[in-house]
């Protein structure tokens, strides 16, 4: 009995130092979960280019514009019976993806606001994830869209943008034109 009681013992003690090992023991690290992207900037959603709502007449914008002609190829424009009388603003026009557009035209067709167009030059090293960033943020889309193109609608409006590069190696442009389907 005295042999059970010594082994008993040691087993005791045994796993009294084996408990206190495990309780020693490093925990093992979780890498931290990456920082969340900061949230874009207002200007980036297109809703500021909307001066002046869908369908309103030019006298009723909020701007100071001149009338501008457009020559569009067949191809990329709208065709020839494209009746839409574009004005550009004097000045500035609404920042857009926190900078002030190189292009910003409100078009009418019978009179009426149907079309905006604007375009703003991005840094050529952040041009994609900028256009990428705006795009999930248009679309309400978590996946990262392609670059070549960016559609969508919200509110009965329509929208396209895609990124120009021009061959002369000056920063990349983001174009985007907000459409109304007419009546």
């Amino acid at each position: 009995m005295n042999r059970a009681r010594l082994h008993a013992r040691w087993a005791v003690l045994a796993a009294a130092a084996l408990m206190a090992a495990a309780c020693a023991t490093a925990k093992p690290r979780i890498a931290a979960p990456l920082p969340t992207p900061p949230p874009l900037d207002a200007s980036y959603d297109w809703h500021v280019l909307v001066t002046a709502p869908f369908g309103s007449v030019l006298k009723d914008i909020p701007l100071t514009v001149h009338e501008v002609l457009l020559f569009r190829d067949e191809a990329h424009g709208e065709g020839a019976a494209d009746d839409t009388e574009c004005y550009a603003v004097n000045g500035t026009g609404p920042r857009f993806i926190a900078r002030s557009p190189s292009l910003y035209l409100l078009c009418f067709k019978h009179g009426r606001l149907a079309r905006i167009e604007a375009a703003v030059r991005l840094p050529e090293k952040e041009a994609e994830r900028i256009f990428t960033d705006a795009c999930a943020l248009w679309t309400k889309d978590t996946r990262a869209p392609n670059t070549e193109g960016c559609e969508g609608s919200d509110g009965g409006t329509a929208f396209a943008a895609h990124i120009e590069r021009a061959a002369d190696g000056t920063d990349p442009q983001l174009t985007i034109q907000l459409d109304v389907p007419e009546r």
